[in-house]
């Protein structure tokens, strides 16, 4: 007997009221196989004693909330456009207008370019290391914090210009920047694991 069909034909049992779905599951039922349809009730719900106040109900309304995802960069307004570009593993470079305050892994992601973020941009991993291609522009960066230096410790191809995306912030003094991604990642949360 399927699940469904035990469901329904429980419901009397367990002097439940069939609500409108558990009716139209009834009805389906009665007039089709449904091999892979199931419902099931939790054990403390399917005795015969159960009051009914304490079975779920089977008619809630279903809520969705709109999905968030990586590089939610808005592009910028005419006439205030900072300009990145990053040169990828390919050598092909990728010239991206942004806007001041958005950080180079959220661009990077925006634009589909091969930057992990295993982290979510929290400076908890190396997986958006990138390689500043010009000294006078890395040392118009702030100077990185002791988190961020230890996670490059660990980044494959460690440079002197080398900068976690995730903490280089764009700025107007930024405006022209040049990063190389490093033909390797190395992420060592999803590698311990294997």
């Amino acid at each position: 007997m399927s699940t469904t069909r035990a469901f329904v034909q429980s419901l009397p049992r367990l002097r439940v009221k069939p609500s409108r779905l558990s009716r139209s599951i009834a009805q389906h039922v009665q007039s089709r196989s449904y091999s892979k349809l199931s419902v099931s009730i939790p054990k403390r719900f399917a005795t015969k004693s159960a009051p009914s106040s304490r079975i779920p109900s089977l008619s809630r309304p279903l809520s969705t909330s709109s999905a968030l995802s990586h590089g939610h960069v808005d592009p910028p307004k005419p006439g205030e456009e900072l300009y990145v570009t990053f040169i990828d593993k390919e050598g092909a470079s990728h010239k991206i207008a942004v806007n001041k305050g958005d950080n180079l892994l959220d661009i990077a992601q925006a634009h589909d370019l091969e930057m992990e973020g295993a982290c979510g941009g929290s400076c908890a991993c190396s997986t958006c290391h990138v390689i500043v291609t010009k000294q006078d522009y890395y040392d118009k960066m702030p100077e990185p914090d002791d988190d961020e230096n230890d996670m490059l410790d660990l980044a494959f191809g460690l440079t002197e210009t080398s900068r976690l995306g995730c903490q280089v912030v764009m700025t107007p003094e930024l405006d022209g920047l040049v990063v190389k991604l490093p033909s390797m990642t190395r992420n060592l949360q999803s590698s311990d694991f294997k």
